[in-house]
């Protein structure tokens, strides 16, 4: 994972420090936090989801990162990876875990998704994201990476790797990571039936949602809600990626379908 330079509150508390953290390596960083948050009993493994973020450009925007030199914490990624957690006690809201986020750790769903990724800004097609789902025990079993995307032609490190051991899948599998990354907007779903958003539970590379249909998992009531965001208020110049204010013009609309998944 690198980057492209550019000129609320969670219900749980967590210290960053004490979840491994190599920067660049977002996929390996959020394959041990799975790890971590299950073996530390915070969370089980079937509650989390793995969830990759990029397209087929390699550059997709994300505010309130650390990596940022903007005020606002806006960076464009090539890719980016986070973890987030379905929680079914009560009313609790599910969190998002992002070790780059300048957000709290955690943050809620919702909080993330409003500040972070901020779906109500319509981007230019180049920055459009594109979201890959992926269960957290199949992510767990079959990932896999030797870390040859972060050398250059030469074979330098274009940053420090981890100190441990590379992944390797169970089933031998030592390096998968491009098919996790590779993504474009024209193969995401367009049919969000309760079949197709089964199959984040059962295929290995989960699922492509678009920009259009962000995941807002709010789990509640034993279902998930997935709300599609629909707006036309947000412009930039591509060439400097110049983010402009939102307009002054009503909130978007959302638009809720209710999936039962449980």
């Amino acid at each position: 994972m690198m980057a492209s330079s550019l000129g609320s509150d969670s219900s749980t508390s967590s210290d960053v420090p004490q979840f491994h953290h190599t920067p660049s390596y977002c996929e390996e960083n959020v394959y041990l936090l799975c790890k971590k948050l299950c073996a530390d009993k915070v969370a089980d493994v079937s509650d989390l989801f793995v969830v990759f973020i990029s397209n087929e450009n390699k550059h997709v925007p994300l505010w309130h990162q650390k990596a940022s030199h903007r005020a606002d914490g806006v960076i464009l990624w090539d890719y980016h990876v986070i973890c987030i957690q379905r929680r079914k006690e009560g009313k609790s809201m599910d969190l998002v875990w992002d070790l780059d986020s300048s957000l709290p750790f955690p943050s809620t769903l919702s909080s993330y998704i409003s500040e972070s990724i901020r779906p109500s800004f319509e981007l230019f097609s180049e920055f459009q994201r594109v979201f890959r789902i992926v269960h957290a025990p199949i992510f767990l079993r079959y990932f896999a990476s030797d870390r040859r995307h972060m050398k250059d032609s030469q074979g330098n490190w274009m940053a420090n790797p981890p100190e441990y051991e590379v992944i390797v899948a169970e089933d031998g599998n030592v390096h998968n990571l491009n098919e996790y990354i590779e993504m474009s907007t024209k193969d995401v779903l367009k049919d969000l039936g309760e079949d197709k958003i089964h199959a984040v539970f059962t295929k290995q590379f989960g699922l492509l949602v678009g920009n259009s249909n962000v995941l807002y998992s709010c789990y509640q009531c034993g279902q998930y809600f997935l709300f599609t965001h629909n707006s036309n208020i947000f412009t930039s110049t591509p060439t400097d990626l110049a983010f402009a204010p939102p307009l002054q013009r009503p909130p978007p609309t959302l638009f809720a379908s209710v999936l039962p998944l449980l």
